[in-house]
């Protein structure tokens, strides 16, 4: 790593000002910060540490939904979320490993937008708000894709509020050695309609199956979705998977999430 000053803010407001500095960095979990300095890939002269601001953390039940801050744990996710979205607390109960679950934090995922991370999904298909120290960003409006967001210099994520649907699922098929999704699809179904968000699959990042969110709100089955194909053009081929296996993956999974959602 290359030598850095370390700062660790205990109000949004003090945060606002440590952001300010040149080089500043802003750190909640550091799942991918951390190795990416370690590989000199990264060098923030300030690393502003989100975990000590007690305002950002926590899950809380309200009028406009689910509200989880950003410096809120995986763990916490899983264990909290569960008797109001249950989909969600299963999505994060599932996220790499206990250690990673312990420190990772919601605010982390979603302003890394890793292609294959799990809570964009959630965040896309449950039409969340993305809360920041500045403003509200819909859903449809954050993601901008691969490792892209709407966040602007020295904005950082302090909650994610989300809209709780009548039933939602999501199933990720897991890369074995990294637990991230090859592909995962979060379906949620709504009074006014279906959504759902597929990640792990496409180069341009998370994104919505719109022919899916038709066909389901038409008919919320796994046999709505049947006679439905996934194009292939954008996504993803390495060696785990090609753009033709992701394809059929999220029909897959998207069959499995309707069958299971709850």
């Amino acid at each position: 790593m290359f030598n850095f000053d370390f700062v660790k803010p205990s109000t949004i407001a003090d945060a606002v000002a440590a952001m300010a500095q040149d080089g500043a960095q802003a750190l909640s979990g550091g799942q991918t910060l951390t190795p990416t300095m370690k590989q000199r890939l990264a060098s923030p002269s300030v690393l502003v540490s989100l975990t000590g601001i007690a305002e950002m953390k926590g899950v809380c039940l309200g009028a406009d939904g689910l509200s989880i801050g950003g410096a809120t744990t995986h763990a916490t996710v899983a264990a909290e979320a569960r008797a109001h979205y249950p989909a969600l607390a299963d999505l994060a109960a599932n996220i790499g490993d206990p250690m990673v679950r312990n420190r990772g934090t919601i605010g982390g995922s979603v302003a890394n937008n890793d292609p294959a991370a799990c809570y964009p999904s959630a965040v896309l298909a449950s039409g969340a708000v993305v809360v920041t120290n500045k403003r509200k960003i819909a859903a449809d409006d954050y993601f901008q894709g691969m490792f892209s967001t709407a966040l602007d210099e020295g904005e950082f994520i302090t909650g994610v509020t989300f809209p709780v649907p009548e039933k939602a699922a999501y199933v990720k098929f897991n890369q074995p050695a990294s637990r991230f999704a090859l592909t995962g699809v979060f379906v949620a179904k709504y009074a006014s309609g279906v959504r759902v968000a597929v990640t792990g699959a496409s180069n341009n990042g998370v994104f919505r199956w719109t022919e899916a969110e038709a066909a389901l709100s038409a008919s919320f089955s796994a046999a709505a979705v049947e006679g439905l194909t996934v194009s292939a053009d954008d996504l993803i081929t390495d060696l785990h998977g090609t753009a033709a296996y992701r394809a059929n993956l999220v029909k897959v999974l998207t069959k499995r999430a309707v069958a299971g959602a709850k």
